[in-house]
């Protein structure tokens, strides 16, 4: 086993073992992915203030994020197919957060079901939920959600329709993939990954497959799920989300400042700035430039959070000092994920806490609640 250092380490080995087109579908953006590109090195040009002579003995990462407990302001993102980076992907995702202390979000694109993570976890999670066509499915994820004890809802409002992903379309992308010549090729280059596919019964879409009538197959839910998006969704469509949820809310895909008001006058309990790691608008701006934009707009009003590139702890600290209460992260834990499973992610989390606490101790500060833009080098 190699030594792993940091999130790039993970996501090396992680290439070596996920198949071609699982691995690509995370990562991987839109177009030219421009956007996705930036999400990453925008951070880099954000220069810290060292501070020297400081006592830094003591410091905690610790804070809250919607009134809830965490071990550090950051949160697994909603994925869709972690199951395919991993047998039982989700599951393992969700322990691993749990023992942590930091909150898992299940995607509704997931391979495991709302109910296998209840099952199989004993710490609480969110939820997330894409408006479909089929309002009514919607409202049942919903009630499942909440009889499933999920503390939160996140509301994904980018994806109205579906972001030309060049990757995805070339390697024919299929949860299972499709026995083409190409992709048998690849699997048995990945041993590990079939081993333990052989050993799940989850390789669908586990929140839709058998609640959704006449899908009941792969070739089924790709119809469905073809026409399921909805290019209606309108602010209106939150008052119902809300209503039939009746817990916290969370409004993820915050891009603009106007909308940053309309999330606030929703009654929404935080947004999330994110672009969708530049897998739908490639031109977009990075999250973390358009971060301060929307602070500065409503961030007295609800709490605002980001994800999008973020592949240290320190770009978590930066993102806290540009005035985020909150991040989340996506493809770094996902190639914890696909190189070593329920251990991969827990190293993830490991390396960004440790980045994180010493990247605070150099900038003179002690208590992640007391981290703001003082410690960016002003230009």
């Amino acid at each position: 086993m190699p030594v792993i250092a940091d999130i790039e380490d993970l996501r090396l080995l992680a290439k070596r073992r996920v198949p071609r087109m699982f691995y690509d579908y995370a990562d991987s953006g839109s177009w030219t992915e421009g956007t996705y590109r930036a999400n990453s090195s925008d951070f880099q040009a954000i220069k810290l203030r060292q501070r020297v002579a400081v006592n830094i003995e003591t410091r905690t990462l610790k804070t809250k994020m919607i009134g809830q407990d965490v071990a550090m302001p950051v949160a697994l993102a909603p994925t869709g197919m972690t199951g395919m980076q991993h047998a039982d992907g989700e599951i393992l995702a969700a322990r691993a957060a749990g023992k942590f202390g930091v909150p898992f979000c299940l995607s509704t694109m997931s391979i495991c079901s709302i109910e296998d993570i209840a099952e199989n976890t004993s710490n609480p999670f969110w939820f997330q939920l894409y408006v479909m066509r089929d309002r009514e499915f919607g409202g049942r994820l919903i009630d499942r959600a909440k009889k499933a004890g999920c503390s939160a809802l996140v509301l994904t409002l980018d994806l109205q329709v579906l972001g030309q992903r060049h990757k995805d379309l070339k390697n024919g992308l299929s949860a299972p993939p499709k026995p083409t010549i190409a992709n048998i090729i690849n699997l048995l280059t990945k041993p590990r990954w079939c081993l333990g596919m052989a050993g799940t019964k989850r390789r669908q879409f586990g929140n839709i497959v058998g609640h959704v009538d006449g899908v009941a197959d792969m070739k089924s839910l790709s119809a469905w799920t073809a026409d399921q998006f909805d290019p209606r969704l309108s602010w209106d469509d939150i008052a119902w989300i809300k209503d039939r949820w009746g817990g916290k809310l969370i409004l993820k895909g915050i891009q603009d400042a106007e909308d940053a008001h309309m999330a606030v006058k929703s009654g929404a309990d935080a947004l999330i700035v994110s672009n969708h790691g530049g897998r739908q608008l490639d031109g977009a701006p990075s999250s973390i430039t358009a971060l301060p934009g929307i602070v500065s707009a409503v961030g007295s009003d609800i709490e605002v959070w980001m994800d999008g590139g973020i592949r240290s702890g320190q770009d978590v600290l930066k993102a806290v000092a540009l005035g985020a209460k909150g991040t989340m992260i996506g493809r770094a834990f996902l190639y914890g994920l696909g190189a070593m499973g329920e251990a991969g992610v827990t190293k993830a989390l490991e390396i960004i806490h440790k980045e994180l606490d010493l990247t605070m101790a150099f900038c003179g500060k002690t208590d992640i609640n007391q981290v703001d833009s003082s410690i960016i080098l002003k230009s």
